[in-house]
């Protein structure tokens, strides 16, 4: 498999994974990327800012997820936790897996990748947020070493759980 920055030619592929992920948090009652987030604008922007990346396998994307190595501005207040660690970390924003792929691990190489980019960088942390009611996610963040810290808002004021993982 190959982890590599997501391209303009990779946009309706993307799109196609953001969709998938919605229906699966409509179906299940989350109201998480509803009310069209992420859009197509969204990812073109990540991708312009070199956000923006996806895990090939065999010539087809099988997930994708934005990593941000400039801090979160929302991150700054933490409620009713605190942070593990207050140096440079990345941001983990918008990860996703092609549908027919769930359950495969798919998630878990990604965030390996990620974990290297990091070791790379001297990046000694990585953060992420999370709705509520998105248990999986939460499920696979804890099985993945990460801690819940305290809740976060985003600039709209919505609520969302923070996690934090110490490399």
């Amino acid at each position: 498999m190959e982890f590599r920055r997501a391209e303009e030619t990779d946009i309706a592929n993307i799109m196609e994974i953001i969709k998938q992920a919605q229906d699966y948090f409509k179906k299940n009652g989350i109201d998480q990327w509803q009310n069209q987030y992420p859009n197509t604008d969204t990812i073109k922007n990540d991708i312009k800012n070199g956000n923006s990346y996806v895990l090939v396998d065999e010539d087809n994307i099988v997930g994708t997820v934005a990593v941000v190595f400039t801090g979160e501005k929302t991150y700054e207040n933490i409620y009713d936790g605190q942070w593990l660690s207050n140096g440079k970390y990345a941001t983990i924003h918008r990860i996703a897996v092609e549908s027919s792929r769930k359950g495969q691990g798919v998630s878990k190489i990604i965030l390996g990748f990620i974990e290297d980019m990091c070791a790379k960088m001297s990046i000694p942390s990585i953060k992420v947020d999370t709705h509520r009611n998105n248990l999986s996610m939460q499920r696979f963040l804890e099985k993945n070493g990460f801690q819940y810290c305290g809740i976060i808002y985003l600039e709209d004021k919505s609520e969302r759980l923070a996690f934090e993982k110490v490399l």
